[in-house]
């Protein structure tokens, strides 16, 4: 679904200093002219619903301690959110309010999802809400719907997932990309849970990513400086 106006740059009060600034190319800046979310089987060398922890080595100021939920993979392409970049001065109410939905959306910050189509917006939510045919399963308990019935869910009480986050574009790869990045020492995975995908400690997510791993970020900050 798109939220913004794509030919119109985002205000300083929309993004200010909390989006690394660049474009779409580059480190996870792939679009593949045109993401289709579908549902895919999991397994094999897929990472689809595993989450991508970014390391000192990512090379790319976009991503620095970054946390992204990859809700897409297979052997043509891969697409992942951000989980930790709340876009400053701007709130899941406003957003909604200038779009035109009414009711009462629980209040939540606006994330950057990633460098691609930064118009486009996506809900990350619990599985307790599913659109007919437009919500694709993530992982278990998490899904991802594109279309703006999930935004009229958010103002209605009685039909709202409980949890959810509203991001604004994506992080994308073709074939191979992303394979490459974390053999290349980008990037860490471990599994998904609750507050590391819908908590709102977006501060400290990448030390808590981390930390489930067993890693300490000091330490891989010291290795990746000799490197």
């Amino acid at each position: 679904m798109r939220v913004m106006d794509k030919d119109r740059p985002s205000s300083e009060g929309e993004s200010g200093g909390a989006e690394p600034h660049g474009g779409a190319e580059g480190l996870a800046g792939h679009d593949s002219g045109g993401l289709k979310l579908k549902s895919l089987r999991t397994g094999g060398d897929y990472l689809q619903g595993r989450l991508l922890i970014a390391t000192p080595s990512i090379g790319d100021g976009r991503f620095e301690r970054t946390v992204l939920l990859i809700c897409v993979h297979d052997d043509q392409q891969a697409m992942a959110l951000v989980l930790n970049r709340p876009l400053q001065g701007l709130r899941a109410p406003a957003l909604l309010r200038r779009l035109g939905i009414a009711g009462e959306t629980p209040d939540a910050p606006v994330l950057f999802g990633g460098p691609v189509e930064r118009e486009r917006g996506y809900v990350l939510h619990s599985d307790d809400y599913a659109a007919s045919h437009s919500t694709l399963e993530v992982a278990p308990g998490i899904a991802l719907t594109d279309t703006r019935e999930v935004l009229d869910a958010l103002g209605d009480p009685n039909r709202r997932p409980s949890r959810f986050l509203l991001a604004l574009g994506y992080a994308g790869w073709g074939p191979g990309q992303l394979e490459n990045e974390i053999r290349q020492g980008a990037w860490l995975t471990c599994e998904p849970d609750e507050a590391l995908v819908f908590g709102r400690d977006f501060d400290g997510r990448w030390d808590a990513a981390m930390g489930k791993i067993g890693v300490q970020p000091e330490r891989l900050s010291a290795y990746a400086g000799r490197a």
